[in-house]
């Protein structure tokens, strides 16, 4: 699948980062926000094929969306929202924080499959990959670490093709994508994990996840 067009939902400190840096990659990219024009700074930085509107307008234009959100925003989306997802590649870098988003994140830190089940369950029919969720967003914007090793992304997913799309994406805005397995093996790299915001390389990542 030959990717050009990123629909952004949610531009904060992960999907405006990834936006511009993807921008700057040579995609197209469409932020959005419930203030789209408070996004003009992020589409000036990402460069003359970069704009910014609606949810419903980025998932619209994107070969691929990448939802960039806090968890407790996933049950306030609506289902025409839901409905835009079905079928659509969907690379998620949400993380469970219950100071933030409740009794909702104590019940996903708790599930046996990690952030990919439960974001398949409030997403159904959409092609989800976990990916970008476990690196700090200034270190993301430096992609290498304090040992000037580029930084490895964990990530997984059941669609193949959709794996195959974030591990270019990574590669695209200089990271080191680590293929980690199924949408449930992103509990590995969950909050909490060893490997989560260590901005770790990737041969540190399989090191410690023991990855072939």
């Amino acid at each position: 699948m030959r990717v050009r067009r990123i629909g952004i939902v949610g531009s904060g400190h992960i999907g405006g980062n990834l936006g511009v840096m993807l921008g700057k990659a040579g995609y197209e990219v469409f932020f959005s926000s419930r203030h789209p024009e408070d996004l003009q700074e992020l589409v000036a930085a990402a460069g003359p094929a970069a704009r910014a509107g609606s949810v419903a307008e980025a998932i619209e234009f994107g070969d691929v969306v990448l939802l960039s959100v806090p968890l407790k925003a996933y049950r306030e989306l609506d289902s025409e929202t839901k409905q835009a997802l079905q079928g659509k590649i969907v690379i998620d870098t949400s993380n469970p924080y219950p100071e933030r988003d409740g009794v909702m994140a104590v019940e996903a830190r708790q599930d046996p499959g990690g952030m990919g089940s439960v974001v398949s369950r409030l997403l159904p029919g959409a092609r989800i990959v976990r990916a970008f969720n476990s690196v700090y967003f200034e270190d993301l914007r430096k992609t290498v670490n304090k040992n000037g090793d580029t930084i490895g992304i964990p990530i997984a997913g059941d669609d193949q093709e959709a794996v195959q799309v974030a591990v270019e994406l990574a590669r695209s805005v200089g990271l080191d994508p680590v293929v980690v397995g199924g949408l449930s093996a992103s509990k590995f790299f969950d909050v909490d994990t060893p490997v989560y915001a260590t901005s770790a390389s990737a041969s540190e990542i399989k090191a410690k996840l023991r990855i072939e």
